[in-house]
């Protein structure tokens, strides 16, 4: 997961010699009932969550039998699997391939209180992320209980890893919460819709186009959450206690 890289530290006018933990970025490839889907540039742990994940959050498949890991191949098995030839792809911003498709509503009738978000937001760090710097991370939150963390060089992989974990062992993903560490754009507001996730809070920004797909999907979007301080984009009556004032 780390590399210990020499390098030249700067600090104050000094130079010194240091060495500094570097995250390791590895690639997979996923493959499908023994079919190629796609190659991942993802971190070497919780590598079956991120294929079972990876084909729910693009709608590939509703759900997963089985994941199995040899070397640097990830061998899923579903029954149920869209024709990806008929799919719309495009690139996401982070130079992924993400899959277009409709998007299911989100209808859950979880609610959260400030308090519960700020509570969320303290848990989004993982060690390899306080070791080198150099991870997302986002968690995983059920009935107000920390489930699971993931940490990977990409964002998007995370949330995979998460909602591969929630699939493979029975969660309900429609009473989860999900916080991050990313901004979130459009591909990422629809991974968590095909998941059914209704809440999503991230500590970093959000684009147009992300706010417009969590408004249409109903997701409830939180973004900018760092310590005492959030901003609620879309669907706020899931979160209780919130009276605006006017800007």
């Amino acid at each position: 997961m780390i590399h210990l890289h020499h390098g030249i530290q700067f600090i104050d006018g000094t130079a010194r010699a240091t060495e500094d933990a570097v995250v390791i970025e590895d690639r997979f490839e996923l493959l499908l009932n023994d079919r190629p889907v796609t190659e991942m540039v993802a971190s070497r742990d919780q590598l079956r969550e991120l294929g079972a994940g990876y084909l729910i959050c693009e709608g590939i498949v509703k759900n997963v039998d089985s994941v199995t890991v040899d070397g640097d191949r990830i061998f899923a098995c579903s029954p149920s699997v869209c024709d990806l030839v008929q799919v719309k792809r495009e690139i996401g911003s982070s130079g992924g391939m993400s899959y277009l498709s409709d998007l299911p509503q989100q209808e859950s009738d979880i609610r959260l209180t400030p308090d519960d978000v700020i509570a969320v937001t303290r848990e989004i760090e993982t060690e390899l992320w306080r070791k080198t710097g150099g991870v997302h991370c986002s968690v995983l939150f059920c009935e107000g209980r920390l489930i699971r963390k993931s940490s990977d060089v990409g964002r998007h992989n995370t949330v995979d890893k998460l909602v591969g974990y929630a699939v493979l062992n029975g969660i309900d993903l429609s009473r989860c919460v999900i916080g991050c560490t990313g901004r979130q754009p459009a591909g990422m507001v629809r991974k968590y819709a095909r998941a059914g996730i209704p809440v999503v809070i991230s500590r970093a920004a959000s684009t147009d186009k992300g706010i417009a797909t969590a408004e249409s999907a109903g997701i409830t979007l939180v973004g900018f959450s760092r310590g005492d301080r959030f901003t609620v984009y879309t669907h706020p009556e899931r979160i209780s206690g919130l009276l605006p004032t006017a800007p």
